[in-house]
């Protein structure tokens, strides 16, 4: 690829072809504009960002910055945000935010800018809920990308298992409907691909017929670490699909906006979501319920719309610090080798470490299979914590340490859900996959984006990239 310089009259040219406005750096809204939910990359300097006000604002920045050899960089919410966009054409898709319910058909036809909280309100209108994550404001489109694991996960699976298609802006500024007739090799890749393959301008996902969960978490001492991990993983062993559950254990921060029983205190917080009757979610959470007197118990009936009560994932745009990997297996020596790991986040700036149980239906192939890899993962290990500047290295070489210790029972590299702006590089994203899928996905790589135009991601480079 030849790159060339991007000039005043170049950046004019394109703003004449947009609906949406172009804005150019040393502007508040170009500012603004280029930081995402975590400002982990404060100083991106993009050549511009698109605010884009429909496909034809797609296709026209598309096909501007392949002419002119630059990466094209693509956001709608930076939850997930990996590398900086500097020198790139930054499409901005949050304006973009159509949802349309098809209650018979049991399906949604999102648009990019679309945030779960929104899908969430609408499905539950007509009885039905979507795949969604644990926090409503991430966007549809780059979760359901990376997979997607959610409150009713081992219910029904990924997000990315059902996907029935996708509207995409390739890098030869083309504009293809991908599902699984028309460039099945596409609709592959893009489930599991995270955004190497295009810009997506609108997605169809399947919905389920939930309107309530039996769900909310316990809040145990956390003093009662050993007993309340233990318990939990031996209880994962028998729960019916139905069941998705996880365990977060930290200092809770002393904030108003958490209940004033949790506020500055070291808590094992086991969430739960159960698909099914209030009475048999009761007599499933009660082996936990009798581990320790709970600090605070909120598990109970509700409508899916409070969903996101269930994790309390934050919603403040902040600079957060993120690792995960996948775990085989808790036997009792992963356990023992943990439990001091965790401890050490009873008197000192540590990460919440949580632990998420999988299997179920995502341990099984979709309909249409997709590139996620290693569905054997029984648990998935995730650290992560909003960082103030003093304590980055001490963040940072915590969960390098934790990691390196969870080595014998690791899967692969990150989880790919989860992956973060720490885990940006080539050798992070390969050892996400196993190799065939890897392999499969340069393939689709070298046939759609050959010039990598989309590489400012988490990168699967095409054949010969060596920038």
């Amino acid at each position: 690829m030849t790159t060339t310089a991007v000039t005043t009259d170049d950046l004019a040219a394109l703003a004449s072809e947009l609906r949406g406005p172009l804005l150019l750096p040393g502007t508040d809204a170009y500012r603004e504009e280029a930081l995402g939910f975590n400002r982990i990359l404060p100083d991106a300097r993009p050549a511009a960002v698109v605010l884009a006000d429909g496909t034809a604002d797609i296709l026209a920045s598309v096909r501007f910055a392949a002419r002119r050899g630059i990466a094209v960089a693509v956001q709608a919410t930076g939850h997930g945000v990996a590398l900086p966009a500097d020198g790139a054409l930054l499409i901005n898709t949050r304006n973009l935010d159509g949802v349309r319910i098809d209650p018979r058909g049991r399906t949604a036809r999102i648009e990019p800018g679309v945030q779960w909280s929104r899908v969430i309100e609408e499905a539950a209108a007509f009885g039905l809920a979507p795949l969604n994550g644990a926090s409503p404001g991430v966007g549809v489109v780059s979760y359901t990308l990376g997979g997607g694991l959610g409150p009713l996960g081992r219910s029904y699976g990924y997000s990315a298992d059902h996907v029935k298609s996708i509207d995409l802006v390739t890098a030869d500024g083309e504009l293809r409907f991908v599902s699984p007739e028309e460039h099945p090799d596409l609709f592959w890749a893009l489930r599991g691909g995270k955004g190497n393959f295009g810009v997506v301008t609108s997605i169809e996902i399947g919905l389920f017929p939930v309107a309530r969960l039996y769900g909310g978490g316990l809040f145990l001492p956390g003093e009662h670490i050993d007993e309340i991990l233990r318990t939990w993983r031996d209880w994962t062993r028998t729960v019916p699909d139905a069941m998705q559950s996880s365990i977060a254990v930290m200092r809770f921060p002393d904030i108003d906006v958490l209940p004033e029983p949790v506020r500055g205190r070291f808590l094992a917080h086991i969430r739960i979501a159960f698909n099914g009757p209030v009475a048999e979610g009761e007599e499933l959470v009660r082996p936990l319920r009798e581990i320790a007197p709970a600090v605070l118990d909120t598990v109970a009936d509700m409508p899916y719309t409070r969903v996101a009560e269930i994790n309390m994932d934050p919603t403040v745009p902040f600079v957060y610090y993120e690792r995960s990997t996948r775990i085989r297996e808790l036997d009792d020596a992963a356990v023992d080798t943990l439990l001091p790991l965790i401890k050490e986040g009873a008197d000192a700036v540590r990460p919440g470490i949580e632990l998420r149980h999988l299997g179920g239906a995502l341990g099984r192939q979709p309909e249409h299979p997709n590139a996620l890899p290693h569905r054997e993962t029984a648990y998935t290990l995730f650290a992560g914590a909003p960082v103030w500047p003093e304590h980055i290295q001490d963040v940072r070489e915590f969960q390098e340490r934790l990691i390196e210790a969870m080595e014998p029972w690791r899967i692969g590299g990150p989880f790919l859900s989860f992956i973060s702006a720490l885990e940006s590089t080539p050798e992070h994203l390969r050892s996400a996959y196993d190799e065939a899928t890897y392999a499969r996905l340069v393939a689709v790589k070298d046939a759609y984006d050959p010039q990598n135009v989309f590489r400012v991601n988490h990168n699967i480079p095409p054949t010969g990239w060596s920038r």
